[in-house]
């Protein structure tokens, strides 16, 4: 009796484990998906390069976390619209099986395709490892050089764990390339660990912001992502579309760019803005490493005259910038020197010395990649800001 009842025990012990190994190699179940296709012709890209940095190390072995990104992965990239825009995927981590480097560029820098990523997606078929993010940012920043373009965007597929000691590589990215890129880290998963990190890295960012998996596994929630981070409207779709949708995007400043896109709110009327809003007298006034206004930019500096003739209470900030060519301490001095530059002219013109501040901070605030001539074109600039 003892016997048969050890043998019925056994069986049941088989048969558990049996059903619990099948159910553990069910597959996650996933919300139902349907690509948003956005009409191109209502819309152009926000984003000149864009980065996928996908986390592929053991963490994401966890609770179908690596199932789920590879989804979301692949759903966003059924959703974003190939408007010519230079793409990359690198993951970080990986099985062995995968790759033997704790990072790897598995796609781009090259013109984005929709079939090109979703091919490189599938090499990334199992997680291992670290989570070596601050190594992958190092390389991301080297990825983004040489491009052209100003406005940059690092997608961070992530469960935020085991990277503590991260933050200030983001901070170094950050500060290299200045308003001219944006991070938009994606948790998956629910570690509020995990959360506060990523948290942290859309606040580095300034201008990108922090998002879930599960808000952007399903249809509505990844096109209202890609609309937000990648695309805006045009100027005939956005005179087209109705009151309601007009009052949403505002351009409190009449300076041509959105309140919520604007870094410089408050421009006078009449005031050259760049592509963030900023009151901007670009290359035209100075030639590389001089600090002597060129002819062709008086037309600017008269203008800003007139802007300040006829705003006899307004001051300005004149704020001076560089490139990156040369060491950090001579390009201060230079930015310096071509702030006071412009500050001197328009004392010549009438504009009264103390309605102007004047500062300098070198490569610090690029708006656009220096790898290219006219990116670097771009960061050699005075800013005007009035107070």
């Amino acid at each position: 009796m003892n016997k048969r009842f050890l043998v019925q025990s056994l069986l049941s012990v088989i048969a558990f484990l049996f059903l619990f190994g099948c159910a553990a190699k069910e597959p996650v179940e996933l919300p139902p998906f349907a690509a948003t296709t956005f009409d191109t012709g209502a819309y152009e890209s926000k984003v000149d390069n864009f980065i996928v940095a996908f986390d592929a190390s053991s963490s994401m072995g966890y609770d179908n976390k690596f199932t789920i990104a590879k989804a979301l992965a692949n759903r966003m990239n059924l959703t974003i619209p190939e408007m010519g825009q230079t793409a990359g995927l690198r993951s970080f981590g990986h099985h062995s099986e995968v790759s033997k480097n704790n990072t790897e560029l598995f796609y781009g820098m090259e013109k984005y395709s929709t079939a090109g990523l979703k091919d490189s997606l599938e090499v990334i078929t199992k997680p291992g490892g670290g989570s070596p993010l601050g190594k992958a940012l190092d390389a991301i920043s080297l990825d983004f050089e040489g491009l052209s373009g100003v406005h940059n965007a690092v997608i961070i597929i992530s469960d935020g764990l085991e990277m503590h000691t991260k933050i200030a590589q983001i901070q170094e990215l950050k500060d290299k390339y200045g308003s001219s890129i944006c991070f938009y880290p994606i948790q998956v998963g629910d570690s509020p660990e995990g959360k506060a990190f990523l948290q942290e890295v859309a606040k580095i960012g300034d201008c990108g912001f922090y998002s879930t998996a599960d808000d952007l596994m399903v249809g509505d929630g990844m096109a209202a992502f890609v609309e937000k981070v990648f695309l805006k409207k045009k100027a005939m779709a956005m005179a087209a579309a109705t009151a309601p949708m007009k009052a949403e995007r505002k351009d409190s400043d009449g300076d041509g760019v959105y309140d919520d896109e604007d870094q410089c709110p408050g421009t006078p009327v009449g005031a050259k803005v760049n592509a963030v809003g900023c009151w901007t007298l670009d290359s035209v006034l100075f030639d590389f490493d001089k600090t002597e206004i060129k002819p062709a930019g008086y037309p600017l500096l008269d203008a800003i005259i007139v802007i300040m003739e006829k705003n006899p209470a307004m001051s300005v900030e004149l704020q001076g910038h560089t490139d990156n060519v040369g060491t950090e301490s001579y390009n201060m001095g230079l930015s310096m020197r071509r702030s006071n530059a412009v500050a001197n002219y328009l004392v010549d013109k009438g504009i009264l010395r103390n309605r102007m501040a004047t500062t300098g901070f070198g490569f610090k605030s690029p708006v656009a990649l220096n790898g290219t001539d006219f990116g670097r074109s771009l960061n050699r600039r005075v800013e005007l800001h009035p107070y």
